[in-house]
């Protein structure tokens, strides 16, 4: 999806250098156990680099979460493509994410062909990345400021939904929101939180699974 060398601000590049390193960090999601082709071949297109401040780009590969403003922060590469695959998504699936943050997570789905709505809470990553996504070539279907606790009702329902923070409890509005079939996969708990995945069974049965512990800023609610 995006044009090499990619130009942003006149001063930062994505190169070729830039994409062996992706490869390399493709590398190390594998020997993690990322299995999903799809998700590793979305890993290996997104510039992680152009997320960040310019001062982290020498870091930008390795497997580490980074602070992007707003007391938030990009998560590892491993956790965005742990919850990635645990999504499985398919081309055109209707996404959900809760917590666009910088939008990496948004670019790593849309690469997958998803179509994507995502809610962030804090307005001035909101702002931010709602000018940024498009000049990289990326295009979600709508960016909301707004409180993800409440999902977004009026575009269900939804193949799976993704949230990037930790909740302290999994939101019933989220639940409804999926379609018959639909995942959701959320971060639940204090610090460290316990990764969890939803899949709505029926109207109202829900299988759960669980799969260690990960960690996340907390999931907001009433904050401009």
């Amino acid at each position: 999806m995006l044009l090499l060398p990619f130009k942003v601000k006149n001063t930062v590049q994505d190169t070729l250098k830039h994409q062996g390193l992706r490869n390399k960090l493709v590398a190390l999601l594998k020997d993690k156990g990322i299995e999903d082709e799809n998700v590793l071949t979305a890993i290996s297109k997104v510039p992680r680099h152009l997320f960040l401040d310019s001062s982290f780009e020498c870091h930008a590969y390795q497997n580490k979460a980074f602070p992007i403003g707003a007391n938030q922060t990009i998560s590892h590469p491993f956790t965005v493509a742990f919850q990635t695959e645990l999504l499985q998504i398919n081309k055109d699936a209707v996404v959900l994410e809760i917590g666009t943050g910088c939008g990496y997570q948004t670019a790593v789905l849309l690469e997958m062909k998803a179509r994507v709505y995502s809610i962030e809470r804090q307005q001035e990553l909101f702002k931010k990345t709602k000018l940024f996504l498009p000049k990289l070539g990326y295009r979600a279907k709508q960016l909301i400021f707004g409180d993800g606790y409440k999902g977004l009702p009026e575009k269900v329902p939804f193949d799976g939904i993704v949230v990037t923070a930790g909740a302290p409890f999994v939101p019933k509005p989220l639940l409804s929101q999926l379609k018959i079939g639909g995942r959701l996969v959320i971060p639940i708990g204090d610090d460290p939180q316990i990764m969890h995945l939803y899949i709505r069974k029926s109207e109202s049965e829900f299988s759960k699974e669980t799969f260690g512990e990960f960690r996340f800023v907390p999931m907001l609610a009433d904050k401009n």
